[in-house]
């Protein structure tokens, strides 16, 4: 009996991580749909993403706490309906403001859900042999919904249409609640700590403020009253955040464990993930849809080379982590990452750019992502000790997501110079910086169109698609160059050579 519970709260927990994962992988498929039905501009296909991870981070830290209080089934169990309400409405929203609120709102319950998969998990599966089988099948199923997302969300787009991306987790979130009610044990801290409100909110409106400010600056004049006082919101919030974390008596940040040379590396790894491959897959599909004119299954398909590493490659991280240390596997790792981008600039500045002259460079990125994953994750919770692996743990996931959430809007701001000089360099048109800006906006967005009232000898598009080429090009070696700066940091903190000589 005991045995069956356990096997219908496993089933549970994996419904919830598939969920979490399609949902950040699929929705990107969608982005060049979601522009034309919707009518939205560039910036709303950012915070359609953006207002996912930056909820996430909002939730992350302060869901353990209030599970740990409050019950982490009863918790998990709000989680799962907040998600499904929330994906409802995603799917049937009309406008993109409506779309962006319900995306913060998935994204609020969807960082809940996450968290409570783990604690439940460490509860519900007391041996090691059952935990360590519990936690592979719930990593490999998590894995599946990031890896296959992208093909997954192409299919739906085609068989049926854009709103069932959002909907089937509607459906998915019922199953999943009645296999938690009939499976899942509750399970609290009695000495949970006192939630960090002041954290939370100083650090989320602080990410919140510096993403508004990349993402909407432009439109705003960086230089304006508006995007002056925005940045420095950010930045005084961000202040308080560290001066509240040192003062407090149980900060959901303890600043101490950066003093711990392992830590701090798997932190900049985490970092390096997720400043290069992880915010360049919302762009992806633009380019595979909009530059390379794929429809939805065929981005899709394409993206698979790009994701399907990810899954195939992490047993080896760890065989490798054993034998040469994560100190020289996470680097090295990272370092694969930025290979992988400098061979998709190769690939995409080709004469005859497909996705096989990308191909070499998607896998090697994904192989990279790969071999960093899983030794960060294991590294960062590993390397301090067990009583504060949880802190440990939500600071690797908030690192993340933060990461995630200001690399997407730093990419989008780079994409739309790059096709904003290609088109000043190659339009004989007279246009203001404004015109000349949310033509850009548009390209980047994948309306190939949209040149056609400035330039109607260009009737095929040629500009337009050379110019989102060539966006993409600043961004790719964006990404590889970042990632190669977080993977020598990454280096120089490990210092595995250190190690070397003591033992």
């Amino acid at each position: 009996m005991i045995a069956f519970k356990n096997t219908i709260a496993l089933t549970s927990v994996c419904l919830a991580a598939l969920m979490f994962g399609l949902e950040i992988s699929s929705v990107p498929v969608i982005l060049p749909t979601l522009e034309k039905v919707l009518h939205g501009n560039f910036n709303d296909l950012q915070w359609v993403m953006n207002a996912y991870t930056i909820a996430c981070t909002t939730i992350l830290m302060a869901t353990g706490t209030l599970a740990d209080r409050f019950g982490r089934k009863q918790v998990f169990i709000i989680s799962i309906i907040m998600f499904g309400i929330a994906s409802l409405i995603c799917g049937l929203s009309q406008t993109m403001p409506v779309l962006i609120i319900s995306r913060f709102l998935q994204g609020m319950s969807g960082g809940a859900m996450l968290i409570c998969q783990v604690a439940i998990l460490s509860h519900q599966f007391t041996g090691s042999k059952e935990r360590a089988r519990a936690f592979g099948i719930w990593g490999i199923v998590f894995g599946a919904g990031l890896g296959f997302g992208p093909i997954i969300g192409g299919l739906i787009v085609a068989v049926l249409s854009w709103e069932w991306v959002f909907l089937i987790h509607a459906v998915l979130s019922v199953l999943t609640l009645l296999l938690i009610l009939n499976g899942v044990q509750e399970s609290k801290n009695p000495e949970a700590k006192r939630l960090d409100v002041l954290g939370i909110m100083t650090l989320s409106v602080s990410v919140f403020c510096l993403t508004f400010f990349i993402t909407q600056g432009t439109t705003l004049g960086f230089h304006s009253t508006i995007s002056i006082t925005i940045i420095t919101i950010s930045v005084l919030s961000f202040i308080a955040f560290i001066i509240t974390e040192n003062k407090i008596q149980h900060p959901m940040f303890d600043f101490s464990v950066f003093r711990i040379r392992n830590f701090s590396g798997a932190l900049l790894g985490s970092m390096g993930m997720n400043f290069s491959f992880w915010p360049f897959m919302i762009y992806l599909p633009i380019y595979f849809q909009s530059a390379l004119q794929y429809d939805s299954i065929t981005a899709g398909l394409s993206l698979l080379c790009y994701t399907l590493p990810t899954l195939v490659i992490p047993p080896f991280a760890e065989r490798l982590s054993i034998r040469y240390q994560p100190g020289v596997v996470i680097p090295f790792g990272l370092f694969i990452i930025g290979l992988g981008f400098i061979l998709m600039w190769f690939g995409s500045s080709a004469e005859h750019a497909s996705w096989l002259t990308m191909l070499p460079g998607t896998l090697l990125a994904g192989t990279g992502l790969g071999l960093t994953n899983t030794p960060v994750t294991n590294t960062s919770t590993g390397s301090v000790a067990s009583t504060r692996a949880g802190m440990a743990s939500g600071i690797d996931m908030s690192a993340r997501m933060i990461s995630l959430a200001i690399n997407i809007a730093i990419m989008g701001f780079i994409l739309v110079s790059g096709v904003l000089s290609y088109l000043r360099s190659n339009l004989s048109v007279n246009l203001n910086a404004l015109e000349w800006r949310s033509l850009s906006e548009k390209i980047a967005a994948g309306n190939i169109t949209s040149i056609h009232q400035i330039s109607p000898l260009d009737s095929s598009g040629s500009i337009a698609h050379a110019a989102i080429t060539y966006g993409f090009s600043w961004i790719i070696l964006y990404g590889a160059i970042g990632v190669w700066i977080l993977a020598f940091f990454s280096l120089m903190s490990f210092s595995p050579w250190k190690n070397s000589v003591s033992k």
